[in-house]
C-alpha cells in the first residue's frame, strides 16, 4: 500500500476491464476516493502486471474476450502469492448462476453493471478492511518469529507468513511459491501431520544438507484450513544460544545442551571426547553461572531456553 501525503495509508486497485469508458470511470472513482489505481485490458495483461506488483485488491470484470475474468481469477488463485487478493467482480450478467462462477472461481463479492458508485466504494472498503486484518494476523506471527503458513485439505498453500516464504526458499532451491504446493519433502511432511487422530503440536522433521526444519501442526481452523509453524536448526545453534542467554563458554554450552538431552556425564563425556572429570568441572561452572544449584534446575532453564 502507498502511504498518502497527509499520513494515511493509500489502498492499490487493480481494475481489469477491456471498456475504455468503465476504466475511466472506475479510475476517476477510486481515484477521488483516495486510492491508487492501475489497469489492465484483459486477463492476460493482468497476470502480466501481478508478475511486478501486488495490489490490495482487484476489481474484474467478468466478460471480457480472450481470457475472461472468471479463467483469469482462477489463475491468480491458484497461484499461492495471491490467495489472500480480495477479488470483486464486475459484470452486466445477473443470472445466479453467473453469480456462482465468479464466487466459485475465488472472487468474494459481486456488484453488477451499471455501477453505482456508492454501493461500489463501500464494498471495496470493507473487502480491503478483511484483507488487512488477514495479513497482520499472518505479519503478526512472524513479528514474533513464528514462520507460518496454512494449507487446504489437498496440501495446497492457503498463505504462507513472509518469514516462512523466505526460509522455505532459503533451503529448497527451485522452488516457487508460485507453484501454490510446499516442495515435496515438506509437503510430505505437512501431510503426515493432516488428520483426526493428529494432535496438534505435532511435529515432523526435515532434513535439508546442514538444516533441520521441523513443521508443527498448530490446528484445523473452522473454515477447514491447516495451520503449521516451521522452525529452522542449523548444527551449533544451539549451544551458540545457551552460550550467549547465560554467559557460558562454547563447550559449557556443548556440556548443557547434552545435559538437556538426558545424557548422563559419561554419555557426554564419550560424545564430546572428554573426561568424566572435566563434565563434572564444566557442570560445577554452569551451576555458577545459571545460579542454580543441581542438574534438574539447570536442565529446566535450558530447555526452555531452547524451546523460545
Amino acid at each position: 500500500m502507498a502511504t498518502n501525503p497527509g499520513g494515511g495509508v493509500r489502498a492499490t486497485i487493480l481494475v481489469v476491464d477491456d471498456t475504455p469508458e468503465s476504466l475511466s470511470f472506475l479510475t476517476a472513482t477510486l481515484e477521488h476516493a483516495g486510492m491508487t489505481v492501475l489497469i489492465a485490458i484483459d486477463g492476460l495483461a493482468a497476470l502480466d502486471l501481478l508478475d511486478h506488483i501486488t495490489p490490495d485488491l482487484i476489481l474484474m470484470d467478468g466478460v471480457m474476450p480472450g481470457l475472461d475474468g472468471f479463467e483469469t481469477t482462477r489463475r491468480i488463485k491458484a497461484d499461492g502469492r495471491f490467495r489472500h487478493l480480495p477479488v470483486i467482480f464486475m459484470t452486466g450478467l445477473t443470472e445466479t448462476e453467473h453469480v456462482v462462477q465468479g464466487l466459485d472461481a475465488g472472487g468474494v463479492d459481486y456488484v453488477h453493471k451499471p455501477i453505482v458508485v456508492d454501493e461500489l466504494l463501500a464494498r471495496v472498503s470493507v473487502h480491503l478492511a478483511n484483507a488487512r486484518i488477514a495479513q497482520g494476523s499472518q505479519l503478526a506471527l512472524d513479528t514474533a518469529g513464528r514462520p507460518s503458513f496454512a494449507l487446504d485439505d489437498d496440501g495446497a498453500i492457503e498463505w504462507l507468513t513472509p518469514l516462512a516464504t523466505a526460509m522455505i526458499a532459503r533451503n529448497f532451491a527451485g522452488w516457487n511459491p508460485g507453484s501454490g504446493r510446499l516442495p515435496d519433502a515438506l509437503g510430505g511432511a505437512a501431510a503426515r501431520l493432516r488428520g483426526a487422530e493428529v494432535p496438534p503440536g505435532a511435529q515432523a522433521t526435515v532434513e535439508v544438507g546442514d538444516c533441520a526444519i521441523d513443521c508443527t501442526m498448530l490446528r484445523r481452523t473452522s473454515a477447514g484450513q491447516w495451520l503449521y509453524r516451521l522452525a529452522e536448526r542449523r548444527e551449533g545453534d544451539a549451544e551458540r544460544l545457551l552460550a550467549e542467554r547465560h554467559g557460558l563458554t562454547s563447550r559449557e554450552a556443548q556440556v548443557l545442551v547434552w545435559i538437556s538431552r538426558g545424557k548422563q556425564n559419561r554419555e557426554i563425556s564419550e560424545i564430546l571426547q572428554i573426561s568424566p572429570r572435566t563434565v563434572n568441572k564444566h557442570l560445577e561452572q554452569i551451576f555458577e553461572k545459571m545460579g542454580v544449584e543441581n542438574r534438574a534446575s539447570a536442565t529446566a532453564i535450558a530447555v526452555a531456553t531452547l524451546s523460545q
